[in-house]
């Protein structure tokens, strides 16, 4: 069973750099196929994908997004990473680690991290 957890700061001034790491156990973020996203829900708003890192280390990112998103990752530790730089209090939303396979079905879910931006 593999499990997925959201870690990182919930408080984060405006213009700065958001940053959250999510720690996988139970299966490797190197098994082919497997795609491993962050996904947002703002409040009282639907989620939004923002992008992911592949199996094979590849990313792609939300095209509203993608000028300020990096996702990495640590394969020695099993875990990825997302940055969002220049944040804004509309980037105040829960944050979650998802993973999916190439069709793109998120399976497992971390429990998400609430994130405030804010002064």
């Amino acid at each position: 069973q593999v499990q997925l957890q959201e870690s990182g700061p919930g408080l984060v001034k405006p213009s700065q750099t958001l940053s959250l790491t999510c720690t996988v156990s139970g299966g490797s973020i190197t098994t082919t196929h497997f795609y491993w996203s962050w996904i947002r829900q703002p409040p009282g708003k639907g989620l939004e994908w923002i992008g992911y890192i592949s199996y094979s280390g590849n990313t792609y990112y939300s095209p509203s997004l993608k000028s300020r998103t990096s996702i990495s990752r640590d394969t020695s530790k099993n875990q990825f990473t997302l940055q969002l730089s220049s944040v804004t209090p509309e980037d105040t939303a829960v944050y979650y680690c998802a993973l999916s396979g190439s069709t793109f079905i998120y399976d497992y879910w971390g429990q998400g991290t609430q994130v405030t931006v804010s002064s």
